[in-house]
């Protein structure tokens, strides 16, 4: 056994002020930018100490707000604050080895980080961090192992990708780009076509007696195309509340806020559990079958027409963007005939049950991948 700080040496980042910030010169690296939540590069044109450089290829770590490993696959670039960029200078090691430990070390070390919403590690404490230390000839077994596993997710990722672009490809061939309209199908307002509703907040007060444990919908389940049903949370309502929020199949849940880019981002929920409601920073968006179906309207959400109508209505604090009922109301939404929605939903539904072989399969190499890593480095 070792310490994580005896086998490197880790730099933090500098702290880059917006007044640094350039159109031109070297990437400035944020956690934003290693999680994939980044909208916006910025960059910095001036001097710099060589020891905030970052190459293709340099393993570096996020310790504040997202605690991850990453290896830098991009330009040179220089680090901000908040990310140590890890030199191996104490001890020899298989890097590989080291990245898939540390990333399990900062899953478990996720409980012992400051801050009830902001996490953070101390230097302290990241550098007293237990290590597993085997042989060098161990150390690149393990690797390769894990790296063979990581290959086959990788991979599994990128079909459902591909699928993905399959299905962008197919709207834009059938329904033609929807900003620009070429086949000039009819507009409406959203509210004209669909029932919205937000939902339930948490900690209101209630004067009933009679509540019930049920399922709910919170943002972290609504991602861009599909639900997230890794973790569920339940939450306590009255039978009228629950008859209120009810989710039903074929609904689509919106998110009223987050990153600009995601801004308005829906799912259509297939198969909701049993007495599934949503919460208030989801809107529920019941559609009229008869005119516009939710695989048409769900794919419609992704592409520009509505990503810049949301983006230019919506309030942005701090790089978090919001709409409100009023504004997802009087979104403009284009109308094709029923029959290509029908022959696009047809199209979804055949894409989406490929997606479920490869994704169940995928879901079974995450399940190897972290009992190994607990094999391993438990």
């Amino acid at each position: 056994m070792a310490r994580l700080g005896d086998i490197a040496t880790y730099i933090n980042g500098y702290a880059f002020k917006p007044s640094d910030w350039s159109d031109t010169g070297l990437p400035i690296i944020r956690i934003q930018d290693l999680t994939g939540n980044s909208y916006q590069a910025n960059r910095y044109n001036g001097e710099y100490d060589k020891r905030y450089e970052v190459n293709d290829g340099d393993i570096l770590i996020s310790w504040s707000a997202s605690l991850g490993i990453y290896i830098w696959g991009g330009e040179k670039a220089v680090l901000n604050q908040h990310i140590f960029k890890v030199v191996f200078d104490k001890t020899e090691i298989n890097k590989s080895f080291f990245v898939y430990q540390v990333q399990n070390i900062l899953e478990n070390a996720a409980s012992q980080a400051h801050g009830a919403t902001m996490k953070h590690l101390t230097k302290p404490i990241f550098d007293s961090l237990p290590f597993h230390m085997p042989t060098l000839k161990e150390q690149q077994y393990v690797a390769a192992v894990l790296d063979k596993i990581s290959n086959l997710i990788s991979l599994r990722k990128q079909q459902l990708a591909k699928l993905d672009e399959l299905v962008k490809a197919r709207f834009v061939e059938m329904f033609g780009d929807m900003l620009l309209n070429p086949h000039l199908w009819p507009e409406t307002a959203l509210d004209a076509v669909a029932d919205i509703v937000s939902g339930i907040t948490k900690g209101r007060k209630t004067q009933s007696s009679e509540l019930f444990e049920v399922p709910y919908m919170a943002v972290s389940n609504v991602k861009e195309g599909y639900i997230d049903w890794t973790t569920v949370k339940t939450i306590m309502a009255t039978k009228s509340e629950i008859d209120q929020y009810r989710l039903m199949p074929d609904d689509v849940l919106m998110t009223e806020g987050g990153d600009p880019d995601k801004l308005g981002r829906g799912a259509i929920i297939r198969e909701p559990l049993e007495n599934c409601i949503h919460q208030n920073h989801i809107f529920r968006v019941r559609l009229d079958r008869n005119t516009i179906l939710p695989e048409f309207f769900a794919e419609y959400l992704q592409h520009q027409k509505a990503k810049r109508y949301f983006l230019r209505c919506a309030k942005q604090t701090t790089g978090i963007a919001s709409i409100n009922m009023k504004q997802l109301r009087a979104l403009p939404v284009l109308v094709p005939a029923i029959e290509a929605q029908k022959i696009f939903a047809d199209f979804v539904t055949e894409v989406g049950r490929q997606k479920l072989t490869i994704q169940q399969g995928l879901d079974k190499l995450e399940v190897l991948k972290k009992s190994l890593m607990q094999k391993y480095f438990g």
